[in-house]
């Protein structure tokens, strides 16, 4: 819950300057009598994020331009809008199961990816040979190069691709409990990060909890069945409900982001199924998408939920991923609060942003730019943002002071 000031305690900082004694001196006060020794500290910005990348037999072209662009993406998550930022990259691959139908007078067959299906993938050495690490830290020196290995995933993965299960599975219980030498995730996600999902695809979500899948798809490329037969999997708002409750280990709630590059038009992010004929044969793509398989209508309703304004989408078909890798690192880094230590009193809290014409805008508690949330154990106490005095991912500096005696 996030405290609104109190009228009596605005009015005292208000009369400070016309009381007769000091406001140190008064019983109860929490107003410290030196500002530099008793400064409050702005946390480093936990950020823990989550590549999804589709490894099915078209995206080989799609996993070099990611890896193409990460440079311009890690630069952007360093320079942080202002705050130190600590972050993490894991990556799944969105092959959960297999569905093929190899005789038309028998039932589809069921096989699970029992090594991947929401488990994080090995990081590669130089070599391109599985090592027994699973995600990178912000600060190895090795980081470029070794993101640039892992977000090649190959394209021996299912045809039937559903990152939204994918992501549930990586997630939550088991393998969020489930050591990593064991095949589990446990330990990627930290107590107070954020979670920042990344989601790289080219065909349409067929996700289901269902086991085995309602949706099975066949050799016919003229039909999108996941599109089709939608009513049958997982609704979009079951899995957004699942990530909008997640806990850490503190049993805080965990602030959760979504950005999609997924099969949506070019110009206008629209999802709408058209028929492509080719020598080949015929497919079904997304309108001003000619590289995509399967209109994206979940895809976009999944972006849309975490974000109306749909800046966490783009187009699978761009030429270059950079300026979308770019916008999407800003999710990453601006977030609309900051977690505080040593803050006696949230109502003496002032917090100065450097923008980048390097003008500086004082937000504080009490002049109504800021909101605050009281720490927990474990946990530090909060500073949110509002709506004037909003954090800006161009912002060079945040800095925190406290209104004080002396």
């Amino acid at each position: 819950m996030k405290h609104p000031i109190q009228s009596s305690a605005l009015l005292a900082v208000a009369l400070w300057g016309v009381a007769c004694t000091s406001p140190v001196e008064q019983p109860g006060s929490t107003l410290p009598g030196r500002c530099q020794a008793e400064a409050p500290r702005i946390s480093t910005q936990k950020t823990d994020i989550l590549f999804v990348i589709d490894n099915s037999g078209s995206m080989a072209e799609e996993q070099e331009a990611i890896a193409r662009e990460l440079p311009a993406f890690l630069s952007e998550l360093r320079q942080g809008g202002g705050v130190e930022q600590d972050f993490r990259v894991g990556v799944i691959t969105t092959s959960v199961y297999l569905n093929a139908r190899y005789d038309v007078n028998k039932p589809p067959t069921f096989e699970p990816y029992n090594d991947q299906a929401g488990r994080l993938q090995p990081v590669p050495d130089a070599l391109g040979r599985p090592s027994a690490e699973r995600y990178l830290e912000m600060g190895d020196p090795d980081l470029l190069a070794r993101f640039g290995r892992l977000v090649k995933q190959g394209t021996g993965g299912s045809g039937q691709e559903t990152p939204f299960e994918a992501v549930r599975l990586a997630v939550t219980e088991p393998l969020t409990t489930t050591p990593i030498s064991e095949g589990g995730n446990a330990g990627f996600l930290r107590d107070g990060a954020r979670l920042l999902v990344v989601l790289v695809t080219d065909e349409e979500d067929c996700s289901s909890m269902e086991r085995p899948p309602p949706v099975s798809l066949t050799a016919d490329t003229s039909r999108d069945l996941c599109s089709e037969q939608a009513n049958l999997l997982t609704p979009v708002q079951e899995y957004v409900r699942l990530l909008r409750n997640l806990d850490d280990g503190t049993g805080r709630p965990r602030e959760v982001l979504w950005a999609t590059i997924g099969p949506v038009g070019l110009t206008t992010k629209e999802a709408r199924a058209v028929l492509d004929t080719t020598p080949q044969g015929t497919f079904v793509r997304n309108v001003d998408c000619p590289t995509s398989y399967g209109p994206g209508y979940r895809q976009r309703e999944m972006a849309s939920r975490f974000d109306t304004g749909l800046m966490n989408l783009d187009s699978i078909c761009r030429a270059s991923f950079r300026e979308t890798l770019v916008s999407i690192a800003t999710l990453a880094t601006t977030s609309q609060s900051i977690a505080v230590q040593s803050l006696p009193d949230p109502l003496l809290a002032q917090v100065l942003v450097t923008r980048a014409d390097d003008s500086v805008q004082t937000c504080s508690v009490a002049g109504g730019g800021l909101t605050y949330e009281p720490s927990t154990e474990g946990q530090s106490a909060r500073l949110y943002f509002q709506s004037s005095c909003p954090r800006r991912s161009t912002d060079k500096k945040v800095e925190i002071k406290l209104i004080c005696a002396n």
